[in-house]
C-alpha cells in the first residue's frame, strides 16, 4: 500500500474490539476500506480470563483482531483501553488522530464486564451501579467529547452507539431465565438517547449518527460463562459477522441515511440487504 493510499482510506475508531461484536464491527469496516484503531483491556489472545472463574479463559485479543484488519487490507492500531479508567479512554482517541491524522468513524461497542450487570436491584451495590454507568455511558461520552472536535473540523463523520434491547424492552422472565440486569438495563436506555440528541445538536455539522441494536448474539464471553444457555428458547442467537455486516453498511451505504437518529435492528438490517 502506498503512502498515498493509505492517506485517502478513512480511519474508525471501535472501542471493545478484542473479540465479539467489535472484532467483528473492525474486520467489516477494513473490508469496506477503512484504516482502524481498536481498543480494548486484552492485548494478547488468552490473556482474558472471566471474572466469576479465572480458570476459564475468554478467547480473543486486539492482536488477532488487528490481524484480521490487515489482512482485509487496512492499518490497523492496537490500543489498551480501559472504560473505568478515563484516561486511557481520552488517550485512545488522541493516539488515533496523531496516528493517522483523521477520524472519520467512531463505534462505541465496549461495555463494562464486571460484577453488577446481571445483579436484580435489591442485590445491586451502589459501587457496582456507579461501575455500570461510567463503564456504558460516561466512557462512551467522554470518547464522543475528544472525537467530535476532529469530526467538525473536517466537515463531518459517523457515530454508531452500539445499544442493546435491553434499554427499550421489559424482560418476561427474571434473571436465569431469560432476563437482565436492571443496572445495565437503565444505562442502555441513557445510551441509546446519545444518538438521536447527537442529530438534533450536530446534524448540521456533518455528523450523522446510528443506535444500533445488535440483538442477542453468542459471543465467546457468554458461551465461555455459560450465559447464552440462559436465553435458549428465549431468543434466536445471531452471529457477530451480522452486526459487523449492518455497521459497514451504516457506515458505507447512501441509504444509510434515513436510519440517522434512529435504532437500527442490526439482524434484521442484514438479511433485509443481504449483506452477508
Amino acid at each position: 500500500m502506498t503512502d498515498s493510499t493509505a492517506e485517502s482510506r478513512p480511519v474508525g475508531l471501535v472501542t471493545g474490539a478484542s473479540r465479539g461484536l467489535g472484532k467483528a464491527i473492525a474486520r467489516a469496516l477494513a473490508n469496506a476500506g477503512y484504516d482502524l484503531a481498536i481498543t480494548a483491556r486484552t492485548l494478547v489472545d488468552g490473556d482474558r480470563r472471566l471474572e466469576s472463574d479465572d480458570s476459564i479463559v475468554v478467547p480473543g485479543g486486539l492482536d488477532t483482531t488487528a490481524a484480521a484488519v490487515e489482512a482485509a487490507g487496512g492499518r490497523a492500531l492496537s490500543l489498551y483501553m480501559d472504560v473505568l479508567d478515563r484516561a486511557t479512554v481520552e488517550a485512545a482517541v488522541h493516539r488515533t488522530v496523531a496516528h493517522f491524522g483523521r477520524l472519520d468513524v467512531v463505534v462505541n461497542n465496549a461495555i463494562y464486564q464486571g460484577p453488577g450487570a446481571m445483579l436484580e436491584f435489591m442485590d445491586l451495590t451502589d459501587e457496582q451501579l456507579k461501575n455500570l454507568f461510567e463503564g456504558n455511558l460516561f466512557a462512551h461520552l467522554a470518547v464522543l467529547h475528544a472525537a467530535l472536535p476532529t469530526m467538525i473540523a473536517a466537515g463531518g463523520g459517523i457515530v454508531v452507539n452500539i445499544i442493546s434491547a435491553t434499554a427499550y424492552t421489559t424482560p418476561a422472565n427474571r434473571i436465569g431465565s431469560g432476563g437482565w440486569g436492571m443496572g445495565y438495563a437503565m444505562t442502555k436506555a441513557a445510551f441509546e438517547r446519545v444518538a438521536p440528541l447527537l442529530e438534533v445538536e450536530h446534524g448540521s455539522d456533518g455528523i450523522r449518527s446510528f443506535s444500533v441494536d445488535p440483538g442477542h448474539v453468542a459471543t465467546e464471553r457468554q458461551i465461555a460463562s455459560g450465559r447464552a444457555k440462559q436465553y435458549e428458547g428465549n431468543f434466536t442467537a445471531g452471529t457477530p459477522e451480522q452486526i459487523g455486516a449492518a455497521v459497514a453498511w451504516l457506515c458505507t451505504d447512501p441509504a444509510a441515511e434515513r436510519h440517522r437518529g434512529s435504532i437500527v435492528l442490526a439482524q434484521k438490517l442484514t438479511k433485509d440487504h443481504n449483506l452477508l
